[in-house]
């Protein structure tokens, strides 16, 4: 990916000294407040910066009573596409393995907070080409992206428990809920 383009990632960064990637520890997230300073993301902040399109998230809150979480869909109004804030690691060389990627995440904003306390870095369209600015190496230059979105330019709403299971894989995974109390968009 030096110099720009599309390539496919798998979710999960793996670190530059990792010698046995099939056993190493994953994280597919990389919090806003620690990543310029962590060893295991210090080199692909400062290196590896990229934008993961996407056109919503979701995330799971308890229901009071009973076990079971209740899914939210997270999404910009209109359902526009964005780009998250990622760090890649490209594969290692003479690896059999793709290219990893972890989201950045940040505090909540005011739409994300009443279902959870952390939320991925949804860059502002004006933030994109700082943010991949390969001459803007010190932290300085580039966490004011990493701050939460605006909570006017979300949507959420609940959706179908359907999406707990990762072989469900359709359309219908972001379509609203049926409303009952306690649920439906907020």
């Amino acid at each position: 990916m030096d110099g720009g383009g599309w390539t496919s990632c798998s979710g999960g960064s793996l670190t530059a000294w990792v010698k046995d990637p099939a056993k190493a520890r994953q994280p597919i997230n990389a919090k806003s407040e620690t990543v310029a300073e962590l060893p295991s993301f210090r080199a692909a902040f400062r290196q590896r910066r990229c934008l993961i399109p996407a056109d919503g998230f979701y995330e799971w809150t308890s229901v009071p009573g009973q076990r079971r979480k209740q899914p939210y869909y997270f999404r910009l109004k209109g359902g526009k596409l964005f780009a998250f804030a990622g760090l890649y690691t490209p594969p290692h060389p003479g690896e059999d393995m793709s290219a990893t990627f972890a989201i950045i995440t940040t505090i909540a904003n005011e739409v994300a907070a009443p279902i959870h306390r952390r939320m991925p870095v949804l860059l502002d369209p004006s933030d994109e080409r700082r943010w991949l600015n390969p001459f803007f190496v010190t932290p300085s230059d580039v966490l004011r992206c990493l701050l939460p979105l605006h909570a006017e330019c979300m949507e959420v709403y609940a959706v179908s428990t359907v999406v707990s299971s990762p072989q469900n894989e359709r359309s219908e995974l972001v379509e609203p809920a049926s409303t009952t109390p306690g649920e439906g968009r907020l």
